[in-house]
This record gives structure tokens, C-alpha cells and sequence, in this order.
């Protein structure tokens, strides 16, 4: 039945039809914008953001954005007239609750000379708290206001998590729009160039497209968000429904060559196809699901995602590309790739070439760094990040907060106690790495500059401070009962170190101020943790998806030998991808770290539909089947792989790195399975003798 369909005069037209279509629903319902959250690292549910819901229900406060100021002009009393017009504008935006600056509050003060002031004497800060306005929103109105200011007297840099979760999200969307459009002409034009056939290259993209408008409009029905990760997933669902059709084109090319009935010729291609698609199929999706587990929100995203995506990728491969071989593709002359030749000294000089990359390049896997710092989501010698890396400098760009008690369980505001705060104080703000620091010792110190209020002991202090008639601040600091203090810090990323010797570092200073550790949260923490999460899922992840592909492996091979040979090959990908990235020092962030899983999915296929093809050449009676084999798939494989990096390579143009790390990742782990697939894999396992022939039939 479904030969006959698709050997209909309008199956390809109502096929390009049911693309279309999609593609209008997608842009008519579908929701593509992305969505950064401020804790966009991990959802509310993840037990990482445990601790920051614990401090930020006891310590109640705002997200902050900071404004840096320049004096350009040396004009002191203007510039503070200027920073005194800017800061009233500022307050009168919707969706900002408040704010301070050298026009509203003294400086001199201990606790406004921390946060107001900046290393450079030409520099100030303008601080703004903000209510739940979406960033999306607020951080346009503060860049108008911005712009309205904006002279050769004054400069101004805007930073916080509002602003960087903003800048992410206009990263992400830009690479969607931009790059999904390019991916798609480079993917057509490579295939236009393969094939030199219109009706095949219309064919591959009204596939893609529809494959593509499937998974987007399955996403927004389960509510899995365009974010982080998923942003990319228009390439990628690209990427894997091309790998079906290219290898579905050239085993339709090579029967049509020697059968009459294209009919026949289309059963016979699919036929030899289908179940290195469906073990292809399965092992991509394997490398999605194991997505699942990872505690990060994003990766759980892109697990969804690209599991419905490789379905997806799969069925349409399967439904609508067929109409377009069977009635407009032209049937040409077909020979078989050439990859084979070669003397067997020379095979195996290869193999060894490539054995010994793939060694040396696993070396480099202990050299990975997957805690980057916040600063690089932007690219270097930006005026973007340059503006942010002048505010670390000054003071910090990643919030830590640290909860403290007294060890035996009493008041922090016992004159005993609180020096105790004071001197812990003084060892935090001491540290290199400690931008800003804020605590209910710097709140006294503050309350202290005040007529009279030096003669008032600190409990009264603090009682001041956590009433309503000065906005409860204290409490931002203190708790009620007097038994819990708040450190509120903002850390310097440029030139980072260790997040987990600096956080060890931070509890020790807690500790040797005869103080204990209740809680340490903060985006610098959560950026911490998810390092750890990195490092265990590539791992844990990448471990379990091998023993996965272990099963996929025995049940495409059915042969003990074969499933070893090809298990090893496999972990040759990660090992030259994250071994790459060790050497050259290239960060693995959490939108770089899925390129392993999704390049080790991908190079799977070759291995798939290699190993598929010697199997069926071995029961048909070929002599040599390894050799055979490899000449018949290695067209499809360079080609896949050629596509592939030409469509991931478009993402190493990105302005926002992460997507360049995350195209560059894939490349290489393409790469890298292309050359073990048709060399390493045929290497360790042919042992043939015998006259090659050119055709035997399976």
C-alpha cells in the first residue's frame, strides 16, 4: 500500500504540501521565543536550588541591576547633576522598586561607599532592586532611559541578572532565527552540490521542514520550552532526519541503477536501509534519553526535545521522502565509493594514524574544564563583555550568599557574638575574589554614622533597621530571632579559580571565626554545583549511553566479535571531542556539555549501517564483506558527515560562544566517527580473502 501512495502523480506534491503546512502552524501557534529564567541553570523543583529558596525565603530581597557611570568629561559637579537625572529616571520605570546612587544617598557611608563607589574615582554605580518584571520587558526600558542619557560626558555600562539573562536570551534568539535559516541554505546547497539534483534537494528540506515543524508543535503541546538548549534544536532535528535520507538516497541510487521498476527499486533502498535507520534511530535517542537523569533543568530540556525529535526525524524520513524518489528523482548511472582500495600496509598505517589520535586525544578528557566562569557566555574583546569584565573588576558579577550561626545556638546580636560577625566579615572582604560584601556588621557600621546612634547597643540597632518605617532592611541581613546572619556577596569571575577551593575557602573563614555554616547559595554556588553535575553527567552519561549502545551493537552485529569492535570504536567520539576541547582549553558550559551525547548518537549511524551492510553481504555470500561494505556506505557516511559539519560549523560564526563551542564539539565528534567508522571499525575487524566482485546482491 504505501509503495502505491508514493508512486502516485501527487504524493510528492501533497508531501511539500504537509511541510508547508507545519511550518504554518508553527508560526501560527508555536511559541519559539526563548525563555531564560534567573536561576536558569536549574527549575525550581531541582533539589540544587534547594538552599537558594531557603535563603531567599528567610532573607527576603530583590534582583539587583547595576548601573556603572563614567565621569568622561572630569567635570565633577556635572557629573553628579547627570548620574542625579539619570537616577530619577531610572526610579520612575515600571517595574524598578527602588534604587540608590551618589545623587540619593551619602557615600561616605559604610554601607553605600561599598556598593556606590568603585575602584576607579571617575566611576560610580547607580543600584536599582526590581520587582518580578520579566526581563524580556524591563531591560529595554532601562536601556531607553539609558540611551536618552547617553553623551560624551557620560558613560555607562548595565549589568545583573536581569541584564545577563536578557543578553542570553537575545543571543539564543538571534542563533535560532539567524542561523536555523542559514543551516537551512547550507544544508540544501551541500545537498544541491552531493546530488545535483532540484528534485532531491526539494525533497531532503520539505522533509527536514516537516520533521522540524513536527517536533515544535509536540514541544509546545507537553510545555518543554524554547531555552538554553532547545534553541538549537531546529539544526539539530535537521541533522537527524538528513542522516536517514542520505542513507536512504544512496542505497535508492545504487538499486535504481540496475533495477528498471523504480517501484521496486524504492522497496529494495528502503529495505536495505530501514533497519540501520531504526538501530540509528534508537541509539540517538538512547544519547537523548540519558539526557533525563541530569539534575540541570536545560539538559532535562534538550533530553525531551531531542528524543521527540529523533522520532520525529525518523517517521517523516520514512512517510514523506519516499514520494520524491519514487516520481521526480532521476535514476543515473551508480558506482560505488573508492574508500576500499588501498593496500592492506597502507589500511593499516591509517588505522594506526587514527588509533593513535584517538589515545592521545583521550589524555586530554582529564584536562576538561567544565566549571567555566559566567563571563564566558560572551565573546571576548566584545564591548559587551569588556563593559561586564570592567563591573567584576570593580565589584563582582556573581551573587554568593552565606547563612551563619552562632555554634552553640546564640543571639548574633550579643556584643560576643557579632564580633565574631565583624571579624568574619573582615577575613570575606579580604579575599581576592570577594568584589562586594554586605552583612549586618556593615548594616551597624552604617547605622552607626547617625546622630546619637553610636551610643545604642547593636540589638537596638538592628531592631531599627528590621522596622517597617526604614523598609525592613535589616531583615534583608538578620533574622527575627536574632539567631541567623546573611552575608550577601558578589564574586569576581575574571581570572576565576576553583569555585569549589573558593567556597571551601569562604567555610573556612565561617569556621575560624568560631561561627558555623548554615547555608552557601547564590548563582556563584549554583554555577558551582552545575560544574559538578557537568563533570559527573559526562561521565555517568556518556558511561550508561555506552553500555546502552552495547545492546544496540549486539542486535545490529549479531556477532560477539563485531559488537566489541564496534563498542570500542564508539568511545573513540567522546574521547577525541572532550579531548580536543582539554587541549585547547575550550570550555564545556552547559550548553556545550549535550554535544557529546548528540555527536556520539550521530557517529553511531555510520557504524550502524556499515556494520548492517557487511552483515547482509556475509549471508549473501561475498567474500569480502568489510570491503564491499565500505564501498558501498562510504559515500553516505563523508556525505552525512560532510553535511552534518557544514551545518554545525555555521554555529562557530555565532556571536554567543556557547553555540560556537556546541557546533565545534559536534564537527569534531562527527569528524571523528566518520574516519573510525570507514577505517578503525573495517581495520580491526576484516580478515577477508578472495577476488573482490563487483556486486553481490543482499
Amino acid at each position: 500500500m504505501p509503495l502505491r501512495l508514493w508512486a502516485s502523480r501527487g504524493a510528492p506534491w501533497t508531501a511539500a504540501a504537509l511541510a508547508l503546512v507545519g511550518l504554518a502552524l508553527v508560526a501560527r501557534f508555536v511559541d519559539v521565543s526563548p525563555r531564560v529564567e534567573g536561576d536558569f541553570f536549574f527549575a525550581d523543583d531541582d533539589p540544587q536550588m534547594q538552599a537558594s529558596q531557603g535563603v531567599a525565603a528567610r532573607f527576603p530581597s530583590s534582583s539587583q541591576i547595576i548601573l556603572r557611570v563614567e565621569d568622561l568629561a572630569s567635570d565633577r559637579a556635572a557629573y553628579e547633576e547627570r548620574v542625579g537625572a539619570l537616577t530619577e529616571d531610572l526610579l520612575a520605570v515600571e517595574g524598578i522598586a527602588g534604587g540608590y546612587s551618589i545623587a540619593t544617598d551619602d557615600p561616605r557611608s559604610p554601607l553605600f561607599g561599598r556598593i556606590l563607589l568603585t575602584p576607579d574615582s571617575a566611576a560610580t554605580n547607580i543600584i536599582l532592586s526590581t520587582d518580578d518584571t520579566d526581563p524580556e520587558i524591563l531591560v529595554p526600558r532601562i536601556e531607553s532611559v539609558v540611551a536618552a542619557h547617553a553623551s560624551a560626558e557620560l558613560g555607562v555600562i548595565t549589568s545583573g541578572v536581569p541584564v545577563i539573562v536578557e543578553l542570553i536570551r537575545r543571543s539564543l534568539y538571534r542563533d535560532l532565527v539567524v542561523f536555523s535559516l542559514a543551516a537551512v541554505l547550507v544544508f540544501g546547497l551541500i545537498s544541491g552540490l552531493v546530488y545535483r539534483d532540484a528534485a532531491l534537494v526539494v525533497g531532503i528540506l520539505a522533509t527536514c521542514f516537516g520533521a522540524v515543524a513536527l517536533t515544535l508543535i509536540i514541544v509546545q503541546v507537553i510545555d518543554v520550552p524554547i531555552g538554553l538548549l532547545t534553541a538549537n534544536l531546529v539544526t539539530i532535528v535537521f541533522v537527524l532526519t538528513l542522516s536517514h535520507t542520505v542513507f536512504l538516497t544512496t542505497n535508492w541510487k545504487r538499486r535504481a541503477a540496475v533495477t528498471p521498476d523504480r517501484s521496486e527499486a524504492l522497496s529494495q533502498g528502503i529495505h536495505d536501509t530501514m533497519e540501520g535507520s531504526f538501530w540509528s534511530m534508537a541509539a540517538t535517542l538512547l544519547g537523548f534519553l540519558s539526557l533525563l537523569v541530569a539534575s540541570a533543568k536545560p539538559l532535562r530540556d534538550l533530553g525531551i526535545a531531542g528524543s521527540v525529535g529523533t522520532v520525529t526525524g525518523f517517521f517523516t524520513a520514512y512517510t514523506l521522502y519516499p514520494a520524491f524518489l519514487a516520481r521526480w528523482a532521476k535514476v543515473r548511472p551508480f558506482t560505488d565509493s573508492v574508500l576500499a582500495q588501498g593496500s592492506a600496509g597502507g589500511r593499516r598505517g591509517m588505522v594506526v594514524a587514527i588509533v593513535v589520535v584517538v589515545v592521545i586525544s583521550a589524555v586530554g578528557v582529564f584536562r576538561v574544564n567544565t566549571d567555566p566562569g559566567l563571563l564566558t557566555y560572551f565573546g571576548e574583546g566584545t564591548e559587551l563583555r569588556e563593559g561586564l569584565e570592567q563591573m567584576d573588576r570593580d565589584g563582582g558579577s556573581s551573587t554568593l550568599d552565606i547563612v551563619v550561626r552562632n555554634a552553640e545556638g546564640g543571639r548574633l546580636d550579643a556584643p560576643e557574638t557579632f564580633r565574631e560577625l565583624e571579624a568574619l566579615h573582615v577575613a570575606i572582604e579580604s579575599d581576592s575574589v570577594v568584589g562586594v560584601a554586605l552583612s549586618p556588621t556593615v548594616l551597624v557600621a552604617h547605622a552607626r554614622t547617625l546622630p546619637l546612634a553610636g551610643f545604642l547597643p547593636v540589638s537596638v540597632l538592628l531592631d531599627l533597621a528590621s522596622s517597617p518605617r526604614l523598609g525592613g532592611v535589616g531583615l534583608t541581613y538578620i533574622t527575627p530571632e536574632r539567631d541567623q546572619a546573611h552575608y550577601f556577596l558578589r564574586m569576581r569571575e575574571s581570572g576565576q579559580e576553583d569555585r569549589e577551593a573558593v567556597l571551601a575557602r569562604m567555610r573556612g573563614y565561617v569556621t575560624g571565626a568560631g561561627l558555623e555554616p548554615v547555608a552557601v547559595a547564590g548563582l556563584y554556588d549554583l554555577q558551582a554545583q552545575l560544574g559538578r553535575l557537568i563533570s559527573s553527567s559526562l561521565v555517568e552519561g556518556i558511561g550508561g549511553l555506552m553500555l546502552l549502545f552495547l545492546g544496540v551493537a549486539a542486535a545490529v552485529s549479531r556477532s560477539v566479535g563485531t559488537t566489541l569492535k564496534m563498542w570500542v570504536c564508539l568511545f573513540g567520539i567522546p574521547a577525541v571531542t572532550l579531548g580536543t576541547f582539554g587541549y585547547l582549553g575550550i570550555a564545556v558550559d552547559i550548553i556545550t556539555s549535550p554535544a557529546a551525547n548528540v555527536a556520539l548518537g550521530l557517529g553511531a549511524d555510520s557504524m550502524i549501517h556499515l556494520v548492517v551492510r557487511v552483515r547482509r553481504l556475509t549471508r549473501a555470500g561475498d567474500s569480502m564483506p568489510w570491503t564491499h561494505g565500505v564501498a558501498q556506505v562510504g559515500r553516505a557516511v563523508l556525505g552525512a558527515t560532510g553535511i552534518v559539519a557544514a551545518g554545525f560549523g555555521i554555529f562557530v560564526l555565532s556571536t554567543f560562544p556557547p553555540t560556537q563551542r556546541f557546533g565545534l564539539a559536534v564537527i569534531v565528534g562527527t569528524a571523528a566517527a566518520a574516519a573510525l567508522a570507514l577505517v578503525v571499525l573495517p581495520g580491526l575487524a576484516r580478515r577477508e580473502g578472495g577476488t573482490p566482485s563487483p556486486q553481490v546482491a543482499a
